[in-house]
């Protein structure tokens, strides 16, 4: 048994805590909390910030991702679709540390990349505020990742540096990158019992020189996607993330859970990962009991019906195709017509005077229809947002055609599973309190 004692500046942590772990076999499952952007828990915490504040920084993120996604998908051979979307506004993170003795850090969770990567020493325009930057020399499990390895193979930009030492170059959508040495090293996760479980040998991207970024506080992206380098390969692919009310700054059950131990229930539907990124096939839309009549060809994308939609966990509201939204949007605004004051906004843009809570009891749930008779059904706290005395519908037009994004918003109250290896996302609807080790 080992323990140490660290002190960091970060507002996230506490100044001085201990970490405590027993050696041996890693564990099956790793389950820990993760920190929403406006949570009080966050460093980003601005109690001056409005709902509205809140609400338009949500909109730039997912209209931001929308782009990143419709340039990675696009038929344009000519676009470097290696990019991934760098992580400014960032929306969840997820908190661990790094090495022996362990360094804490504060990272962007992308379900939308694969390589975790962290700043390093010696650093090029590494955040100032960062509570400590870590340093590989200080480690006594840091190992370098040789070039002869398949990880070298599938990292981006993987290259053979000095001293047979693999070195990577991620590289973001219109934004600075990542660049540095390819290496394994142990991660120490905090539990949401207040222990801690660690897991060895995880390969991961030092960034020695990672762009300037005009955000300070995080300290890296980890990345969920299904590639070898992923920390969920580590640990059998499969993991799960539990996200409540997205706009309850006191909601501290968000989880994340890694390894063959995730919790992969409920009911659930085939996922392809394209470009990258996890499609599933959204096959039809519902209105309380009302199946919307929506032509199954809206959504098909590079003329394939399977794996139509990206389910993401950066994005918050929902973006779908036009012949879909459309017959969505008809229904919603026929059934309030007369009742509420409609508000301008823009085009296909559904939003009221009033209060989504107050004003909208007993109105009925939109489900999306997966194939295989997996579902997700929006309240109206899923489906609208409230911002100050004026609320919208949290599910908006996609300007590129066959192009439709499943957003954190619709995901809320649901875990969501993610068996790689059988290559199925599942989702059960339940609070994510309950989810605790």
């Amino acid at each position: 048994m080992g323990t140490y004692f660290v002190s960091v500046s970060s507002p996230l942590l506490l100044s001085i805590f201990a970490i405590s772990y027993a050696s041996g076999s890693d564990p099956k499952r790793v389950i820990t909390n993760l920190i929403h952007r406006d949570s009080v828990l966050s460093p980003y915490y601005n109690p001056k910030d409005t709902i509205a504040d809140r609400v338009e920084r949500s909109l730039e993120i997912s209209a931001a991702r929308l782009a990143y996604f419709q340039a990675k998908s696009s038929l344009d051979v000519t676009r470097d679709l290696r990019f991934d979307l760098i992580p400014s506004f960032p929306m969840i993170f997820v908190n661990f540390s790094l090495g022996d003795p362990p360094v804490p850090q504060l990272t962007v969770m992308d379900t939308g990349s694969n390589l975790l990567w962290v700043q390093c020493v010696p650093c090029k325009n590494c955040s100032q505020t960062s509570p400590l930057i870590f340093d590989p020399i200080k480690s006594s499990t840091y190992s370098k990742v040789p070039c002869n390895t398949s990880y070298c193979k599938v990292v981006p930009g993987g290259r053979c540096g000095s001293s047979d030492q693999c070195v990577y170059n991620q590289t973001y959508y219109d934004g600075p990158s990542s660049k540095g040495e390819l290496a394994r090293e142990q991660l120490m996760f905090r539990t949401s019992d207040d222990g801690t479980v660690a897991v060895s040998n995880v390969v991961f991207g030092c960034g020695h020189e990672n762009g300037k970024y005009w955000d300070e506080k995080f300290t890296g992206v980890l990345g969920l996607g299904s590639q070898l380098i992923s920390v969920p390969s580590r640990l059998g692919s499969g993991f799960s993330y539990c996200i409540g009310n997205l706009f309850d700054q006191q909601y501290a059950y968000n989880k994340l859970i890694l390894g063959e131990g995730a919790i992969i229930e409920g009911d659930s539907t085939p996922v392809k990962i394209i470009d990258g990124l996890y499609h599933i096939t959204l096959e039809g839309i519902s209105f309380g009991e009302k199946m919307l009549d929506i032509d199954l060809g809206v959504f098909s994308h590079r003329t394939q019906r399977i794996g139509n939609s990206i389910i993401d966990s950066g994005t918050t509201v929902t973006w779908l195709v036009l012949g879909a939204y459309k017959a969505l949007f008809d229904e919603v605004k026929g059934l309030l017509e007369g009742v509420l004051e409609i508000v301008d906004r823009k085009p296909l843009r559904l939003c009221y005077q009033g209060s989504a809570s107050r004003d909208l009891v007993g109105f009925p749930a939109v489900t999306f229809h997966f194939i295989d008779g997996a579902e997700l059904s929006l309240d109206t706290g899923s489906l609208f947002y409230q911002a100050g005395d004026v609320f919208c519908m949290a599910i908006a037009p996609s300007e590129f055609e066959g192009l439709s994004i499943i957003g954190l918003m619709a995901q809320q109250y649901y875990n969501v599973a993610y068996d790689v290896a059988g290559a199925r996302v599942y989702f059960q609807r339940i609070e994510c309190a309950l989810l605790d080790d």
